[in-house]
C-alpha cells in the first residue's frame, strides 16, 4: 500500500507574509485560485496571521470581504486560517465575547479549520476558541508552538499534544516559527506525538535555518500527515519550503501526495512575476532568502530580525545590533523561556533592545513587558524568578488566572462607537481589534463609496457645497 502524504498550501497567507509582509493584494491573487483549488491541496491556508491587520491597515480592503471571495473561487478545498486563541488575530488579550462571536464569523464566512495557537503554549488560552468552533461545527487544528531551552523537551511537547487532545482537538499541528527544528528533532517529536495522540499531525516550519527541507523529510517517514509549503516563487527563505520540490522529492520516495504536478507548475509560473515586481520595488528584500545561521545560535525569527533592526534604525543604533542580538536569549530566560512567536517574540526583542540601548537592564521597561510579567500574556513555561518580577513590577504580583477571567465584554462598546460606519456585522469585530486602523478603513471605504472624504470637517471637504 502507497504511503501518503498531504500538503497545506501557505503562499496566499505564510509565505506572502514571510517574505513580502502581506502585501500581496485579492486583485492579483485571483487569476490563479482556480487552479490552486485543483491542485489537490489538503487545505490552503488563506486568512489569519497579520494577513487581517495588514489588509485594512496598508491594502485598504476589508479582511471579511477576501475570505468570503476565497470560498467562492475554492469550491473543492478546504480553507484554513491561523489564530492566536485569546489573541484572536491581534497583540493581547481579547475577552471571550470578542473570541467567540470572531470564531463564528470566521466560520460563516467560509474557514473550514482554525488552526489555534498560544504564544505561551498556555492551553488555558485556547479554551474560548475550541468551545466556540465546537458550537458551530468547525474544525479545531490544536497547535504547538515549538523552541528550544531547557524546559522545551521531546516529552514536554507530548504531553501538551496530549493535552490538547483531551480538549476537543480534531487535529494537531506542530508550528516552528523559527525553523529551530531539526530533523533528528522533528523525528522523535512526531514519533513521541503519534504514539501518544491519535488524530492527524500536520508540520510547520521555516527554511529560515536551511534545514526546513531535511526536517519535512524525517516528518514525514516518522509518520506526520500533512506538511506545509508554498509555490517556489514564495518560498525558501524565511517561508516555506518550496511545494513543487518537496512534492517530486517525496513521489521518488514512494509517496502518494494526492497533487496535480501540471497544475503546480503553472501555480509557480503565475506567481513568479509578483515575485520579480516584489523584488524590484524593494518590497522583497534578498536578506530574506537567504540562511541565517546566527538564528540557530539566537532562536530569532525572521520577522523579529526585521523588527529589530528597524527599531535599532530609528534609535540610530544600528552599531548594537550585535549586542542586542546577544541579549535576546538572555530576557527570553528571565521572560520564562516563552517561544517567540507574535506577541512574545516582539515583546522580547524590544525589551532587549531598550536594555542595550539604556545601558542597563531593564532600566527602561516597556508597559508589554510589564503586562507580560504580570501574566496578563497567560501563563510562562518556566517560573519568572522573583528578582526578575521585582525589577519590573516592584511589590505588585502577578496573576494566576487566565488573563480573560479579569476582561469585561468588549463588543457593545464596540459597536456604539463605529455606528455611523458600520456596514456589516463583522465591522464590530474588525474595530474591537485594530480600533484605530480599523477606524481608518471604514472611513476609507466610506469616501470610496460616497466621494466624501470622511476625515475632514464640512466646510474643509470640496466635495460639499459652499
Amino acid at each position: 500500500m502507497q504511503k501518503k502524504i498531504r500538503f497545506m498550501e501557505t503562499t496566499v497567507r505564510d509565505g506572502q507574509q514571510s517574505l513580502i509582509a502581506t502585501r500581496m493584494k485579492l486583485e492579483e491573487m485571483l487569476p490563479i485560485l482556480e487552479t490552486m483549488d485543483n491542485a489537490g491541496f489538503d487545505s490552503i491556508e488563506c486568512w489569519g496571521g497579520a494577513t487581517f491587520d495588514s489588509a485594512m491597515r496598508f491594502l485598504k480592503e476589508c479582511p471579511w470581504e477576501r475570505l468570503r471571495t476565497f470560498r467562492k473561487y475554492f469550491k473543492k478545498t478546504k480553507l484554513q486560517m491561523l489564530f492566536r486563541g485569546q489573541n484572536v488575530l491581534g497583540y493581547k488579550s481579547y475577552p471571550d465575547d470578542v473570541v467567540e462571536a470572531f470564531v463564528y464569523k470566521t466560520i460563516e464566512n467560509g474557514i473550514d479549520i482554525m488552526r489555534i495557537f498560544d504564544a505561551l503554549n498556555d492551553i488555558r488560552n485556547l479554551e474560548s476558541s475550541v468551545k466556540a468552533l465546537k458550537k458551530c461545527g468547525g474544525h479545531a487544528q490544536l497547535c504547538i508552538c515549538y523552541t528550544t531551552s531547557e524546559i522545551h523537551t521531546t516529552e514536554y511537547f507530548i504531553n501538551l499534544a496530549k493535552s490538547m487532545a483531551d480538549m476537543g482537538a480534531d487535529s494537531i499541528a506542530v508550528k516552528d516559527m523559527a525553523g529551530l527544528l531539526t530533523p533528528a528533532a522533528a523525528h522523535a517529536l512526531v514519533t513521541g506525538i503519534k504514539a501518544a495522540v491519535k488524530l492527524p499531525l500536520h508540520v510547520h516550519t521555516h527554511y529560515t535555518s536551511g534545514m526546513a527541507a531535511m526536517t519535512y523529510l524525517k516528518a514525514v517517514e516518522a509518520g506526520c500527515d500533512v506538511i506545509d509549503t508554498a509555490a517556489s516563487p514564495f518560498a525558501m527563505g524565511t517561508s516555506q519550503p518550496a511545494t513543487e520540490v518537496m512534492a517530486e522529492a517525496l513521489v521518488e520516495l514512494g509517496y502518494d501526495t494526492g497533487l496535480d504536478m501540471q497544475k503546480l507548475l503553472e501555480i509557480a509560473d503565475y506567481f513568479r512575476p509578483l515575485r520579480e515586481k516584489a523584488l524590484k520595488s524593494g518590497l522583497l528584500d534578498p536578506k530574506v532568502l537567504a540562511v541565517d545561521v546566527e538564528m540557530l545560535k539566537y532562536q530569532v525569527p525572521g520577522g523579529m530580525l526585521s523588527n529589530m533592526v528597524s527599531q535599532l534604525k530609528e534609535l540610530k543604533a544600528e552599531d548594537k545590533y550585535s549586542e542586542v542580538l546577544a541579549e535576546i536569549p538572555r530576557v527570553r530566560a528571565d521572560l520564562g523561556f516563552p517561544p517567540l512567536v507574535t506577541p512574545s517574540s516582539q515583546l522580547v526583542g524590544t525589551q532587549a533592545t531598550m536594555n542595550i540601548i539604556s545601558g542597563e537592564r531593564y532600566k527602561v521597561v516597556t508597559k508589554e513587558t510589564k503586562e507580560f510579567v504580570k501574566g496578563m500574556y497567560g501563563k510562562t513555561p518556566a517560573l519568572i524568578k522573583d528578582e526578575i518580577i521585582t525589577k519590573i513590577i516592584g511589590e505588585e504580583k502577578p496573576i494566576t488566572v487566565p488573563p480573560a477571567a479579569l476582561l469585561e465584554p468588549a463588543l457593545p462598546k464596540a459597536k456604539s462607537e463605529i455606528t455611523e460606519y458600520m456596514e456589516q456585522e463583522e465591522d464590530v469585530l474588525s474595530y474591537a481589534l485594530f480600533p484605530q486602523v480599523a477606524l481608518d478603513f471604514f472611513k476609507h471605504r466610506h469616501t470610496m463609496k460616497y466621494g466624501i472624504d470622511t476625515t475632514l470637517t464640512d466646510k474643509e471637504n470640496p466635495i460639499y457645497p459652499a
